[in-house]
């Protein structure tokens, strides 16, 4: 098994999801690592496509087994994480792993695979960039965009602990920056 694992970071609207679609899209042999959730299917979700759907009860049974890479109680009851057991499938598909993870999550999973991990944090170029990202997508509340921007506060102060920081000012170039670093660490 000799596949790696990119870890992407970001505070909510700093791009990170736009430029992994773009990644994936790129011939690299990546796969997407599917988190587990306790929260209920929204919409049109099904359980190993968008999400891996568990009980809380399951869920921590799951985290007292160490089954999880990572994991977040995000509310009472409402658990986020990474299965071992998802990047151990796709390692056997003979692919590499790309995550869409918290700070926080980001950082264990590069604690656990070290230099076979490279950690990468998207950071916008100030927090009123961000503000208006957010505001423009016309999806939340002004209290929800006011609660991300305090948590992105927060996450920005994590940037320094990822191997690499890429700001995105411009998309078109902060995809070509994480294509080339991407591409680097997968040759090495």
């Amino acid at each position: 098994m000799s596949g790696k694992l990119v870890i992407f970071s970001a505070p909510s609207g700093s791009g990170k999801s736009t430029i992994i679609n773009y990644l994936l899209g790129q011939n690299l042999n990546l796969r997407f690592s599917i988190s587990a959730t306790s929260r209920p299917p929204r919409g049109q979700e099904r359980d190993g496509v968008e999400y891996y759907f568990l009980t809380p009860e399951a869920f921590r049974e799951k985290i007292a087994a160490g089954l999880f890479l990572e994991y977040e109680e995000v509310y009472k009851d409402r658990y986020y994480g990474t299965l071992k057991s998802e990047v151990d499938r796709i390692f056997h598909a003979g692919g590499h792993v790309v995550f869409d993870v918290d700070v926080v999550g980001g950082c264990h999973i590069k604690e656990y695979y070290g230099d076979r991990a490279l950690s990468v944090f998207i950071q916008p170029p100030s927090l009123e960039v961000l503000r208006r990202r957010l505001e423009s997508r016309g999806t939340d509340s002004p209290e929800v965009i006011e609660s991300r921007l305090a948590k992105a506060e927060y996450e920005l102060s994590f940037a320094p602990r990822f191997d690499v920081v890429i700001i995105n000012d411009r998309l078109e170039k902060a995809q070509a920056e994480a294509l080339r670093i991407v591409q680097d660490f997968l040759k090495r």
